[in-house]
């Protein structure tokens, strides 16, 4: 008996787990929910790497910058948990509130919820590129990194 007392702290602490796992889980998709009402998205084939007045803003973090990004030109990288810090001394000062932002980072959710976040300090043209770098590689394009292009390899 005193076995089955040793453990059911274990039993306990498990279940706590899963259940604070499902609340964040849930709690987060609510957070991607709410943040795709208010910010447009794209898809990789509208976005128009050749218009030097869009801004991309990737929100990755600079190890992650280092292994791919979509062009050296009129790129920021500031990673998103420093983005209402930076933001308006980045972007703000040089750009202006109107400048058009497309945010992106490798699946789509920091990307998003950077976007809806620059919205909410009041930049006018924000959009996310959907699902990230993921989805601009399952489309056949390619990023940059200082070795060269890269492309996603399908078998």
């Amino acid at each position: 008996m005193d076995e089955v007392k040793d453990n059911a702290h274990l039993d306990l602490e498990d279940l706590a787990q899963r259940r604070a796992e499902v609340y964040l889980n849930e709690r987060f998709k609510k957070l991607i929910d709410d943040a795709k009402e208010c910010v447009e998205q794209i898809q990789p084939d509208e976005l128009d790497l050749d218009n030097l007045d869009l801004l991309l803003l990737d929100v990755r973090e600079p190890e992650e910058f280092a292994s791919g990004y979509l062009r050296k030109e009129n790129h920021l990288t500031i990673p998103r948990g420093k983005l209402e810090f930076v933001a308006l001394k980045k972007i703000f000062e040089k750009y202006g509130d109107e400048v058009e932002i497309v945010t992106y980072c490798f699946k789509g959710p920091r990307g998003l919820l950077a976007a809806q976040q620059l919205k909410k300090m009041g930049f006018k043209n924000v959009r996310n590129l959907e699902d990230g770098l993921i989805n601009w590689l399952s489309y056949g394009y390619s990023l940059r990194s200082y070795f060269g292009d890269i492309t996603l390899v399908k078998k």
